[in-house]
């Protein structure tokens, strides 16, 4: 097991507070029945509070978790008991977690209109449900968009609902064949909406993300909060 342990901070983050980090991710690792390597730890400190977030490597799967608070003994604190519990979960056989409403950290509000920060285009993994699934969870995201190759349409799973997954579509399809998960399935396509008007429906409803569809391209989009309170997007790669 590897404690080597980068550490990299935002926004005048202090040298206690960087070591107490680095400790706090070093005790979640001492003893974990698995290889834990390549571990980073970020540190964010802007109006809105602190963002921690760890990235790792766990027996060579990759795994994130993060958490926000108002202060950097809160965010500390927390980084690394979600580090201890996903390391454990990492190690033995995936069980589907349950949904509780109202769960995700609350995100304040920026000074001014809300808008998008960022944008980000990656090329979107070809994977069945099952597998975007363990990367949801293996991630510590709330939501997670991938192309589903048995209806090639980009598709997100996302906690939520009486089984905690669910399954959207930019193109409404039958259910997955053999979906190991217990995933309930949104019965619509995604709208087509521009991100002006994603953003406005967002807003309307106080929604944490938004899966939609581009106008032109068809291609699936996740409008999400930050944590400084704006909106970033996530637009599906080049068709």
């Amino acid at each position: 097991m590897s404690t080597d342990i980068a550490v990299v901070a935002f926004g005048g983050v202090s040298r206690e507070v960087l070591a107490e980090g680095r400790a706090r991710v070093a005790a979640a690792v001492q003893g974990a029945n698995a290889l834990v390597e390549a571990l980073k730890v970020r540190l964010s400190a802007t109006g809105a509070g602190v963002l921690a977030q760890v990235n790792a490597e766990v027996d060579g799967r990759r795994v994130r978790v993060q958490t926000a608070a108002p202060g950097f003994a809160e965010a500390v604190d927390g980084i690394g008991e979600r580090l201890r519990r996903r390391i454990a979960a990492v190690g033995g056989a995936w069980k589907p977690r349950a949904w509780t409403p109202g769960g995700s950290e609350e995100v304040s509000a920026p000074d001014g209109a809300r808008r998008i920060a960022r944008v980000k285009s990656p090329s979107l993994v070809w994977c069945s449900p099952d597998a975007a699934v363990r990367t949801l969870d293996a991630m510590d995201y709330d939501i997670h968009l991938f192309t589903d190759p048995a209806t090639e349409t980009d598709a997100v799973v996302y906690r939520t609902g009486p089984t905690g997954y669910r399954l959207a579509r930019t193109t409404a399809a039958a259910p997955p064949h053999r979906c190991a998960v217990p995933l309930t399935l949104h019965p619509r396509g995604a709208r087509r909406l521009t991100d002006d008007e994603a953003v406005a429906s967002a807003e309307a409803a106080e929604l944490p993300f938004l899966f939609y569809a581009d106008p032109v391209t068809g291609r699936g989009r996740v409008l999400y909060r930050r944590f400084d309170g704006h909106f970033g997007v996530i637009a599906g790669g080049r068709p």
